[in-house]
């Protein structure tokens, strides 16, 4: 993905977690966001960013296409 790309997620549902995930040997998490139904976030991969992961309904809208995410198992 180039550096000046990003990718859109909108949350369909209350309680999306957007998680970051870090680059190197040891991937850990290092950010995490929770959108309510309706909230849009916008986000980059970086130098720290390589892997985002998202839980929850969501619709996810990259250069590539979009995509919709389950809803979380309850």
């Amino acid at each position: 993905m180039a550096a000046n790309e990003f990718i859109v997620i909108k949350a369909l549902e209350d309680g999306v977690h957007v998680i970051g995930l870090t680059r190197g040997t040891d991937t850990k998490f290092h950010h995490s966001e929770k959108l309510d139904s309706g909230e849009v976030m916008i986000a980059q991969f970086t130098d720290h960013t390589s892997a985002m992961k998202i839980r929850g309904k969501a619709e996810i809208q990259t250069a590539h296409g979009v995509s919709t995410s389950e809803s979380k198992s309850k």
